[in-house]
Formats: C-alpha cells, sequence, structure tokens
C-alpha cells in the first residue's frame, strides 16, 4: 500500500516534471528501489540509476536545487496525508501556491526564453530572492534589464535544461541551452496554432468583448497575440539596417526608449491585472491621465506605459504597442494597420523619436532605464 502511495505521489507530480527528476524524487525521496522504477518505466536499471546520478550531480546548482527542494516539500506532504482523503484525490495532480502548473510554466517560458535568446541576455539571480532578471548587456559597457521571473519559474526552466549556469555564486547568471531554444519554438508555435484556431473562431461572437472573455478563457496569457517567430525583437533587427548614408536606421537612444517601454510593459504582466487590454488606451476614450496618483511596483510601470501610449496618440501608439511590446514584425503591424509596404519602419521611427522626447522630458534623458 505505501509504494503504490508513492509510485501515485511521483506519478501526480506537476506534468512538466521531468521523468529523471521524478525517479531521482522516488529513489531519495520515497525510498524506491532502482530496480523498482525501471520495471515501472518499462526500461533497464542502469537507465534509471544513470538518471538519478545526472539529477544528483545537478544539485550544485541553486535554480536546481531549490526546484528539488520543492518538489521534495510537495511529494512528502501528499505522501503524509490521510490515506482515506488521499485515496479520494489520487487522480488529481499536486499542487501548491509555489510550484506552477504546466500552462503556468509555458506562459512565463514564452516570455522570459524569448529575452533570454537575445544578444547578450542572461538571467540573474540572487541567493534567498524571489524573484529573477533577465539583463542584457548594452554593448557599452552597462546592461539593460529586460524581463523579470518569479524564483519558481526560474527553477522549473533550470530543471527541465531550458537555461544553465556555467559557475553557481552568490550571484548566478543563466544562459538559454539549446534545449531551451528547441523549446522555445515549440511553445510559439503551439502559442501560434491556438491564436490561428481562436481568429477563426472569433468570427462567430456578436461583440469584442465576447471574443475577450472566450480568448481569456482558452488560454490565460497577458501576451496571447500573434507574433512573428524570432529571437530578436523587431527594433534590434531594424537598428542593424543603414540609411542611405550609411548611419544606422535607428540610433541608440531610439533603441533605448523602444526597450524602456517594453520593459515597463514586460514589468506591468505582475500582479492581479495580467489581463490588461493596453489597446484601449489608443481610443482616447479612457479616462485618467498622469496626473494620477504616483504607484509603485507593476501599478507605477503599468501608469509609465499608460502615459507614453496616450503621448503617442493612434498610429505612433500602435506600432510602439504592436513592435516594442508584443514584438510583432514590421510586415504584419502594416498589414494591420492597412499601411503601405515598408512604410512602417519610417513610423515606427518617429513614434520612438516622440517616445524618446517623452521620456527625457518625464522619466530620464535618453528614455534610458530607472533602477
Amino acid at each position: 500500500m505505501i509504494c503504490q502511495s508513492n509510485r501515485d505521489v511521483t506519478t501526480r507530480l506537476p506534468a512538466w516534471v521531468p521523468e529523471d527528476a521524478k525517479h531521482y524524487l522516488a529513489h531519495t525521496e520515497g525510498g524506491e528501489a532502482i530496480r523498482k522504477l525501471a520495471r515501472l518505466a518499462g526500461c533497464h536499471a542502469s537507465t534509471v540509476l544513470r538518471q538519478v546520478r545526472r539529477i544528483e550531480t545537478l544539485r550544485d546548482d541553486p535554480l536546481v536545487d531549490g526546484a528539488l527542494r520543492q518538489l521534495g516539500r510537495l511529494r512528502a506532504g501528499a505522501a503524509g496525508t490521510d490515506p482515506k482523503k488521499e485515496f479520494k484525490r489520487m487522480k488529481e495532480p499536486l499542487r501548491d501556491e509555489l510550484t506552477p502548473d504546466a500552462a503556468m510554466l509555458a506562459r512565463e517560458a514564452r516570455r522570459v526564453l524569448r529575452r533570454l535568446c537575445e544578444s547578450g541576455a542572461v538571467l540573474a539571480v540572487a541567493a534567498e530572492m524571489d524573484k529573477a532578471v533577465v539583463v542584457r548587456d548594452t554593448g557599452e559597457g552597462g546592461s539593460r534589464r529586460t524581463a523579470v521571473v518569479d524564483a519558481p519559474i526560474a527553477q522549473a526552466m533550470a530543471l527541465k535544461g531550458w537555461i544553465a549556469c556555467d559557475a553557481p555564486g552568490r550571484i548566478s547568471r543563466y544562459r538559454i541551452t539549446a534545449a531551451g531554444r528547441g523549446a522555445l519554438s515549440k511553445l510559439l508555435a503551439e502559442q501560434e496554432s491556438k491564436l490561428r484556431g481562436f481568429a477563426e473562431a472569433q468570427q462567430g461572437f456578436g461583440s469584442t468583448a465576447e471574443a475577450e472573455a472566450a480568448m481569456q478563457a482558452a488560454d490565460a496569457d497577458p501576451q496571447a497575440r500573434r507574433r512573428n517567430l524570432v529571437t530578436e525583437s523587431p527594433l534590434v533587427l531594424l537598428a542593424r539596417r543603414r540609411d542611405r548614408d550609411g548611419a544606422p536606421f535607428l540610433s541608440d537612444d531610439l533603441v533605448r526608449a523602444g526597450e524602456r517601454l517594453r520593459e515597463d510593459f514586460e514589468l506591468a504582466q505582475i500582479g492581479p491585472r495580467v489581463a490588461q487590454n493596453w489597446d484601449q488606451f489608443l481610443t482616447g476614450a479612457v479616462d485618467g491621465g498622469r496626473g494620477s496618483e504616483i504607484a509603485r511596483g507593476p501599478e507605477a510601470a503599468r501608469a509609465r506605459v499608460v502615459a507614453a501610449l496616450r503621448e503617442l496618440g493612434p498610429g505612433l501608439g500602435d506600432v510602439a504597442l504592436q513592435c516594442c511590446c508584443y514584438l510583432e514584425g514590421l510586415e504584419t503591424t502594416e498589414r494591420r494597420m492597412g499601411w503601405a509596404a515598408r512604410s512602417g519602419k519610417v513610423v515606427l521611427r518617429i513614434a520612438l523619436q516622440r517616445l524618446r522626447r517623452h521620456y527625457d522630458e518625464t522619466v530620464a534623458p535618453g528614455g534610458g532605464l530607472i533602477g
């Protein structure tokens, strides 16, 4: 009965947990024999043994160790419950407030891994901190924060091998792995497929509100939008182009202004109001403005995004929102807005110039990042 319970608890771990991690926890936390685990998995005992040893060697990684500790506590807590109550919940997946489920991990991984694909980007995490940050080298001896992620999400990505740290320390820096890039491509393809199906079904709804409600019910992703499957933002790609004089089409200060908007957009997703409809701030029909009470954290970031979109207005605000925040390609934005081909980059540059001026006047010279 005990062995059966141990096996059930192991199989009921979150769906994203790798098989070798499940075997490791079953062996080290549940006391299951290697041969028994191999028999249940339908493989040779040496295979399970190698899996257990491989996970053990990863315990020096702070994120992997944190993930295993949390899963171990989750598993032990479930195994110690009343057998009668446990039998009724035998088929339900184990969960708690800290451990993410598969949907949450996929949603956050799309956001974070995308940022880690950018040149010079690393995920930095300090010991005992409940947040990790994605930082990108600016190429000028400085760095820019581009995303914030909860520690349990970072731990799950490390356990799955999507990110790796060469030299763990007081502040550990992780880079995306080949497995992480492959996972990102798969996640983006799955999301694109969902969005394509939603777009086809959207015609059957009577109002925009009903369509948005249906989309949120289908996938609670705050950034669920059609995106180009690229690993770098449209700003970075456009900054590499040259104008007729040979100068970069987008100067560094314009790219910084766009990245500042993107960072605030990312920070604004943290908190209870993650399903923000940013398009409404481009219509001019929403009350409120810069004179509202100063907020902090995600609320402050949300207020900065609102102020920037209102400053740009329709048209310029649309291209900034699509290209800087949603990372949508220029060609897609041109089709969406009904613009002539190759006109989007000119409109985007004008939007970034006005955005830079807005940040110069309200935040910091050049739209630079604060803190």
